[in-house]
């Protein structure tokens, strides 16, 4: 029996594969247990307790970005949850941290290092965060979601996905995923996501050229977002929806997606096997194009610019591509040769190789 740790959260970037391994752990070992650490104000606070995993806090504590007051107290603050998790892991007979990047992995990385147990970690996009660079030198087992991660000791694992989405056969499972949704189970589908708050240029591109999508043979499932107003043109076989919490259902519904390239998204739409057009999100440091690149370079997926995403594109490029068996059909070859559906087995697969005495403990 271990006692697992795992800990990050603040975004569903972080949640979602802490999650998928902590499911993982629960369905392989079920005499074990997992504690998950977060902070009281992240995603986490919600959906670890709904899952039924017991979720202990600590301070939300942003690594500082200049030099000010916020900056001098960042030492003594995260000396202090350091300690706390120090006392939790004793307390509590923790063997083995895995983090996940976010504000509560690097106290779990650095108390886990000061209580003498191993840890290892995840990151989950192709540009590291802060604390997985910090924790990826003081362990061996870093697994990636992206084969152009650069870390120390950095080991492709792919990303831990839902078991919906693992298990999932997009051929079985299509025609009745769209009428399930209301579609055509018979009519080629384009499904358009920006995510849960949507993307403005794509959510305006793809609305007003919603006719002359359908007019091609196609239907379309938009799913706008809930930071986007848009109205239904009543356009039969054009379905807009503000939000979809069945996106396995859109998923195995489409033969073509449009949306962001955050990197859950791009992980299960390529172990899906489905073509996919990425438009990186434009603002922050870039790190959505840097998802995206493995499946464009596979050949699985295509991706323009936020500013290009205009009606004149739809019809000169989306239009085009949606219309073409041959060059679909490559695309779906591709994501299905090069996607990962075992992420969340291949990284627990890794961080319990700290468990084994020739890891030394997992530390360098």
């Amino acid at each position: 029996m271990t006692t697992y740790l795992l800990a990050g959260g603040g975004t569903a970037g972080h949640v979602n594969p802490l999650l998928a391994v902590a499911d993982r752990i629960r369905a392989r070992e079920p005499e074990s247990t997992v504690l998950v650490l977060g902070t009281a104000e992240g995603l986490e606070s919600r959906l670890v307790p709904l899952r039924g995993y017991e979720l202990l806090t600590v301070e939300r504590l942003p690594f500082p970005r200049r030099p000010n007051g916020a900056a001098l107290r960042f030492p003594t603050r995260l000396a202090r949850s350091r300690a706390r998790v120090v006392r939790l892991i004793r307390d509590r007979g923790v063997d083995l941290v895995i983090g996940f990047g976010g504000y509560a992995a690097a106290p779990a990385y650095l108390a886990a290092r000061r209580a003498g147990i191993p840890f290892a970690l995840h990151e989950a996009n192709a540009m590291p965060g802060i604390a997985n660079r910090l924790g990826a030198r003081l362990t061996r087992q870093v697994g990636v979601a992206f084969q152009g991660t650069v870390l120390p000791n950095a080991r492709f694992v792919g990303m831990p996905l839902r078991r919906e989405i693992e298990l999932l056969d997009v051929d079985a499972a299509r025609a009745e995923a769209r009428r399930e949704l209301g579609l055509d189970p018979d009519r080629r589908t384009l499904l358009v996501t920006g995510g849960s708050l949507g993307a403005r240029r794509i959510n305006h591109a793809v609305h007003g050229t919603a006719a002359e999508l359908v007019a091609s043979g196609a239907q379309v499932l938009h799913i706008q977002g809930r930071m986007t107003e848009l109205a239904d043109p009543g356009v039969p076989g054009y379905t807009l929806l503000e939000y979809c919490d069945r996106m396995d259902l859109a998923l195995a519904s489409a033969d073509l997606v449009l949306s962001r390239s955050g990197a859950g998204t791009v992980s299960e739409i390529s172990a899906l096997g489905l073509p996919a057009v990425y438009v990186p999100y434009p603002v922050g440091n870039g790190e959505q194009r840097f998802n995206a690149r493995d499946a464009v370079a596979a050949g699985a997926a295509r991706i323009v610019e936020d500013a290009l995403v205009t009606p004149e594109w739809v019809r000169a490029e989306l239009l085009p591509l949606l219309g073409d068996d041959a060059v679909l059909g490559a695309m779906a070859a591709a994501a299905t040769a090069s996607g990962i559906r075992d992420g969340a087995d291949r990284m627990l697969d890794l961080a319990q190789e700290a468990l084994r005495p020739s890891a030394q403990n997992g530390s360098r």
